[in-house]
């Protein structure tokens, strides 16, 4: 029996236009423990490049620990161990004898609250940069001028570059960290719930420019938020208590989800 099209209250943005789906990123029977406690149960789900991918579910769901995979960052987290694979450029990162530095240069991540270094503006941008052997002047000031245009933060801050970075506003600080991310040239950006410590005001310029980043990155987003989900996401990914529920495009899972659950959840009738 045809299900009859469910109705929200969320409005889709109209901005997203139908493009070819071109893999930037795979895992495949992915499974995440912490110690015994099986967190990600057989994630096999693929991101797409040039778009905009939103994880949403409630706290605890699994969300933030499959993004945290992506480039290997739940390597840092005592008696973590991931099974199964995560392909990048056709292969798997989640080989030991991969180098993980390359990894996070290649995909970037920005946290859920802004995480400046206690450095100058400049320095900060220019940190990656830096540390990957970069030493020519001219050069870190070209990247930290182009990371910080296409964060839209260049007008704001050029004319105090050398000035602390802590004395930025939390939205600004997070565009900045947008920025140092962007000054490696990663391919993708991972974003955990990057504009849930900001005003308003700042939330909504962060989410212009995660609209804008797509034109020359993969964006993977967790937010809590479904309506910002639905605003600025082309693909959406539903999460619960481990399990991928339902991946699909952003119109389709909040119009006419094909799983219960997700209707439930995206209606507000969940619990």
């Amino acid at each position: 029996m045809e299900r009859k099209q469910n109705k929200t209250a969320i409005a889709v943005s109209s901005h997203k236009l139908k493009i070819k789906k071109v893999t930037a990123l795979e895992t495949k029977d992915l499974h995440v423990y912490y110690g015994n406690h099986l967190a990600l149960k057989n994630i096999s789900m693929p991101i797409y490049k040039n778009q905009v991918t939103a994880f949403i579910g409630p706290s605890g769901c699994g969300k933030s620990t499959y993004l945290r995979s992506l480039n290997r960052m739940n390597d840092e987290i005592e008696g973590c161990r991931v099974e199964g694979k995560i392909i990048y450029k056709d292969f798997d990162i989640n080989q030991s004898n991969v180098n993980v530095f390359e990894i996070r240069k290649n995909i970037g991540m920005v946290f859920q609250r802004p995480n400046p270094f206690a450095k100058s503006i400049f320095d900060n941008v220019a940190f990656g940069p830096k540390q990957h052997g970069e030493k020519n002047k001219k050069v870190l000031q070209e990247i930290v001028e182009k990371s910080l245009r296409k964060a839209a933060l260049w007008d704001e801050v050029k004319d105090r570059l050398n000035k602390s970075a802590l004395a930025l506003s939390g939205g600004q600080q997070q565009r900045l960290c947008i920025a140092r991310a962007i000054a490696m040239e990663p391919d993708v950006l991972l974003l955990d719930e990057p504009a849930s410590a900001l005003d308003p005001i700042s939330t909504s310029k962060i989410e212009e420019l995660i609209i804008d980043l797509k034109k020359d990155y993969t964006v993977v987003i967790v937010t809590h938020n479904m309506q910002q989900a639905a605003r600025i996401s082309d693909q959406t990914a539903f999460f619960y208590m481990g399990d991928l529920v339902e991946y699909n495009e952003t119109k389709q899972i909040f119009t006419n989800p094909q799983e219960k659950q997700t209707e439930d959840y995206v209606t507000g009738n969940f619990g």
